[in-house]
């Protein structure tokens, strides 16, 4: 039985593998819960699709991919908030438009130059067996970073999760905090699209969140349970891979859906369930607080 869990530690693109997707599920997990409480969880799926067309102009630059998707992700992310603070847009009609065509310019790139690499399918499909030591490393870095910004940040994006409205009122310069959270999430999908690919980074940022948000009723808890859900997914989803034989990044995902699935009929039975994500935001000595009770 013991083998089961050594025998693939013996492979060095495992081990480096179960880091990146352990990585990849923590820092996803984490800047998820903001996503899906701000009512953007369409943002990760348009995102992935614009770094990739950014991935695409870097090629065809001879840019690093990194620096250019990166650079692109951001753009994109900082134009959608731009875009989704008029009132007669929409954010999800915003990251539609932007996202889309950014696709779109990178297909069109391929197209022209009849050039299909490697490096393009691992974007639109992940390729966690195939990362190297350096892409860990940006991984790593990526996770820490985000993990340090959520902590300084914390009280100010908790404040314009729920009342963004109210919150220059009380000092909080939105523009920053909202341009510093759109850095935070392209640079997170940047780290991960390597790994889960364009077609599954989505899921990896909404699932484990929207699964935490069903277990408790206290912010900083779901915090914690969506990062965790994200690794432990991730670690156990690269086991299964291994002995099933399948995709890696397929076999996380499902594995975050296998937890939403038990998460959402233990909350539906009537045993945790919580109406904290429906409940108001009042403001109390200057800092937003959730209620249960309407």
């Amino acid at each position: 039985m013991i083998e089961l869990i050594t025998e693939p530690f013996g492979y060095a693109f495992f081990r480096q593998g179960l880091a990146v997707s352990v990585l990849v599920g923590l820092v996803c997990g984490l800047i998820g819960v903001y996503v899906v409480l701000r009512h953007m969880s369409y943002i990760g799926h348009g995102l992935s699709h614009a770094v990739f067309g950014g991935a695409v102009v870097a090629y065809a630059m001879g840019i690093n991919f990194y620096l250019g998707a990166g650079v692109w992700g951001f753009l994109a992310a900082v134009l959608i908030n731009a875009v989704s603070r008029r009132r007669r847009i929409g954010a999800d009609a915003a990251i539609g438009i932007i996202t889309t065509a950014s696709f779109a310019l990178g297909v069109a790139i391929i197209s022209k130059t009849n050039s299909y690499t490697t490096n393009f399918e691992a974007a639109l499909f992940g390729n966690i067996l195939g990362v190297t030591p350096a892409d860990l490393l940006v991984v790593a870095m990526v996770t820490v970073c985000v993990a340090v910004f959520i902590a300084l940040f914390y009280k100010r994006l908790l404040f314009m999760t729920f009342d963004p409205e109210v919150a220059p009122i009380f000092g909080i310069r939105t523009g920053v905090v909202d341009t510093l959270f759109a850095l935070a999430l392209a640079a997170t999908i940047v780290a991960s699209i390597n790994v889960v690919g364009v077609t599954l980074i989505a899921a990896t940022l909404i699932i484990p969140a929207t699964t935490a948000r069903l277990l408790t009723d206290s912010f900083a808890r779901m915090l914690f349970l969506s990062s965790f859900l994200g690794a432990t997914a991730g670690a156990v989803g690269m086991f299964a891979s291994y002995w099933l034989d399948i995709s890696s990044g397929a076999t996380i995902v499902l594995l975050e859906a296998a937890m939403f699935v038990v998460a959402f009929g233990w909350s539906s039975i009537g045993r945790h369930r919580s109406a904290w994500a429906a409940a108001p935001v009042e403001i109390v000595h200057g800092r937003p607080q959730v209620f249960d009770d309407l």
